[in-house]
């Protein structure tokens, strides 16, 4: 089994129609998760105790999902809500953020104590077939693909989808981070790994060919946004002053926290190449501007 969706009363009994129906009494041998977002890896550790199997999972999604996960029940942590703050957060939905922190856990039974590990370029023998491990960043830390030429298959989770690009956002616990950076380097990797005919099985929407195109219109639509976002700082801004250089659409409070990780990521994209910088006031709000590019 690969991914198991959130841990929802309606995904269990989903997944319990499964077992007695589809599987025919057959068991779980090995659940893989490709990274460690609830979505994927929520109802792992629950299949993994009903069948008594293995999860296998890469080693940075594996402990940083049981960090994450272990925020459940304890209050918002001050350096959470400085961050936000300093993004340009109010005071009210600070404290709706405060309110609904350890959510992220809220979603995931209880990973198991012990996993097997899957690395990059590693070969995973499911069935009769050989699939290779690709692993990508950016859309979290070292996310699996699995690739089998035989089959012309690359199930790609999260790491590129058809409709959608994924989102690519900085966190409170590593403000500085450039996952951005990571994304792009990530969508070349894959196209230089991959025949362009290959046919991809996403996590979200249809199954979908043309990958190497769409691999591409990602890494433009990226450029397009980082130049909006260069423009729009010839005056100071916040994190939640550019939304609208980088989305095409109103960002609605549900989405307000993806959007401002994902403001951030561009943000902190162009402060590595020099293209901007950044100023915290006596409130603790930071705000961006355009540099000069280096010769």
């Amino acid at each position: 089994m690969i991914d198991t969706g959130l841990d929802t009363p309606a995904s269990r009994e989903a997944w319990g129609q499964i077992f007695a129906g589809a599987f025919q009494g057959r068991p779980v041998t090995r659940v893989i998760a490709t990274h460690l977002h609830p979505d994927h890896v929520g109802l792992a550790g629950w299949i993994a105790e009903r069948f008594a199997c293995r999860l296998w999972m890469t080693r940075l999604e594996y402990f940083q999902c049981r960090l994450l996960a272990a925020d459940t029940g304890r209050p918002a942590p001050q350096a959470a809500l400085d961050f936000y703050r300093a993004a340009g957060w109010d005071e009210a939905v600070l404290a709706q953020c405060a309110a609904r922190f350890g959510g992220f856990g809220r979603m995931i039974h209880p990973l198991p104590d012990a996993y097997r590990r899957i690395s990059d370029g590693q070969r995973l023998r499911i069935g009769a077939h050989d699939w290779r491990v690709i692993v990508g960043a950016g859309h979290s830390p070292e996310h699996a693909c699995l690739h089998c030429p035989d089959l012309n298959l690359l199930i790609s989770g999260d790491q590129v989808l058809p409709r959608i690009s994924s989102n690519v956002s900085v966190y409170p616990t590593e403000p500085d981070a450039d996952p951005l950076s990571d994304w792009l380097t990530s969508l070349a990797k894959l196209e230089q790994a991959l025949p362009a005919e290959v046919l991809v099985l996403p996590s979200h929407n249809d199954p979908f060919t043309g990958l190497h195109a769409r691999l591409r219109r990602l890494a433009a639509g990226h450029a397009r946004g980082l130049t909006r976002l260069t423009h729009a700082l010839t005056q100071p801004r916040r994190a939640t002053d550019v939304f609208a250089a980088l989305f095409a659409r109103p960002i609605s409070p549900d989405l307000l926290g993806m959007a401002t990780g994902e403001s951030l990521a561009h943000l902190n994209h162009l402060i590595g190449q020099g293209l901007a910088s950044a100023e915290r006031d006596a409130a603790g709000v930071i705000w961006y501007r355009q540099t000069a590019p280096e010769a």
